[in-house]
């Protein structure tokens, strides 16, 4: 904040959304379709701009809303991370969330087919779940890291779909993807365990411990990387690109419950080192196209 003043809604509902994350998920989506045989058409611009900015703006902005009582407990809530919406603040990022989503989905709906609709629904149905009051799927440990896992799949299995192809003929990638996420997730919950629990928060970091969790992570991407080696050359050369991410964990891995925020500067090597990743993955993205 500058000058004592909150910073205004827009800005507040804009930054709810985590920037520094939508490509993290426009991504996934843009290059399975592309991948699968779709074009550079109305389908790719409008899925692109979809899991760019609105399916972020309903996955973020919603959870910050709903998290509001542990997010003033959390030290790393107020930057790209997170912000801490202000209570004047929440009406309108759900109804921003709301407004921004339906006109894409419908138009994705028109553009796609039966297949497509349903994949669509289940990443829709994962973003509301895990964070809608009832439902609450992040407070479900186990269950929070599989559907925020689903949360970056889903989009690369909307691709796939919309482009006409099969996510089970894919099962490799995507499994080696989904098993990232788990990991990713995972390790992300555990500098939040003491502020969790102060909020009354339940996640599979609070459940296991820090130590337990972050064996987990680790086990996610060992076991992820492994199954990519099942993909056929050169794309299973996409296994060596989980090496940072163990070697990540790896440090944390005798970590206390006490001690969880130090996991933090872990997690801020992991966001930035996503951007390394995807550039890497395009060049095997660009190799695999080449060579088909």
């Amino acid at each position: 904040m500058s000058g004592g003043r909150a910073p205004r809604p827009i800005a507040q509902v804009v930054a709810s959304s985590r920037p520094l994350s939508w490509v993290n998920t426009a991504y996934p989506f843009g290059a399975a379709y592309l991948l699968a045989g779709g074009g550079l058409d109305a389908a790719l611009v409008v899925g692109v701009l979809y899991f760019l900015v609105p399916y972020n703006l309903l996955m973020y902005g919603v959870n910050d809303v709903f998290d509001y009582e542990s997010d003033l407990r959390n030290p790393r809530k107020g930057g790209v991370e997170g912000v801490v919406l202000d209570r004047t603040v929440h009406r309108v990022t759900i109804v921003a969330a709301v407004a921004s989503n339906l006109p894409f989905l419908v138009a994705l709906l028109v553009l796609g087919s039966t297949t497509s609709a349903l994949v669509l629904g289940v990443c829709v149905a994962a973003v509301v779940a895990y964070s809608a009051p009832v439902l609450r799927f992040k407070e479900r440990p186990l269950l929070d890291s599989v559907t925020s896992s689903t949360h970056f799949v889903g989009p690369a299995c909307f691709g796939l779909a919309l482009a006409g192809a099969s996510p089970a003929d894919h099962v490799a990638a995507l499994a080696g993807f989904f098993l990232w996420g788990v990991g990713s997730h995972a390790f992300g919950a555990v500098q939040d365990i003491e502020a969790d629990r102060a909020g009354g928060i339940a996640s599979v970091a609070t459940w296991l411990g820090a130590a337990g969790t972050v064996r987990l992570a680790l086990a996610a991407y060992v076991v992820g990387g492994a199954v990519l080696l099942a993909l056929p050359w050169p794309g299973l050369l996409s296994a060596v690109l989980v090496v940072p991410y163990v070697l990540n964990v790896a440090p944390y891995l005798r970590l206390t419950d006490g001690e969880c925020e130090r996991a933090h500067a872990g997690w801020r090597r992991f966001l930035w080192l996503n951007y390394v990743t995807g550039f890497l993955v395009t060049q095997l993205f660009i190799w695999v196209t080449l060579t088909a």
